[in-house]
Formats: structure tokens, sequence, C-alpha cells
């Protein structure tokens, strides 16, 4: 009797476990800000277009500011000269 018990509560527990989130760098930005604390809770900003815009914003805080490892610039394409 005991064991059925802990399977139903091992079962419950199972059910209504969430799965989990991955934490995403937008790639369009090159700088996130790396904001934590039991307060604010624990995130990422993946939105400034540069350094300085990200330590403004982080002011007074718990943050850091980093490059963002995933940020894909979209380049122009360059107009190519026929080879003559």
């Amino acid at each position: 009797m005991k064991l059925l018990g802990a399977l139903l509560l091992a079962l419950g527990a199972l059910c209504t476990t969430r799965p989990a989130s991955a934490q995403m760098y937008d790639p369009r930005y090159p700088v996130c800000m790396h904001v934590y604390g039991a307060l604010i809770g624990d995130r990422m900003d993946c939105i400034f277009a540069s350094l300085d815009q990200c330590q403004a914003a982080a002011m007074g805080l718990p943050a850091t500011c980093l490059i963002n490892p995933y940020y894909a610039p979209s380049f122009a394409p360059r107009s190519v000269r026929p080879y003559r």
C-alpha cells in the first residue's frame, strides 16, 4: 500500500512539472545585459546596440553588460564589378 502511494506521488510530481526553457540571445543585437538578483530575477536582455547604451541602462541595477556571442550582423551585399 505504501509503495502504491509513493508511486502515485511520484507520478503526480512528474505530471505537474514544466519543461525547462532555454535562455535566448537575440542575434540582432551585439550587446546583452545580464540582470541578476533575487528581487529582480535572473534574465538576459539582448536589446542594446552598444556597450555604452547597455551600461547606461544597467546603472544602479545588479547587472553586467557583455558581448552577445550569437550576434549575427546583417551585411549589405557589395556590388561586384565584372572582370574584364
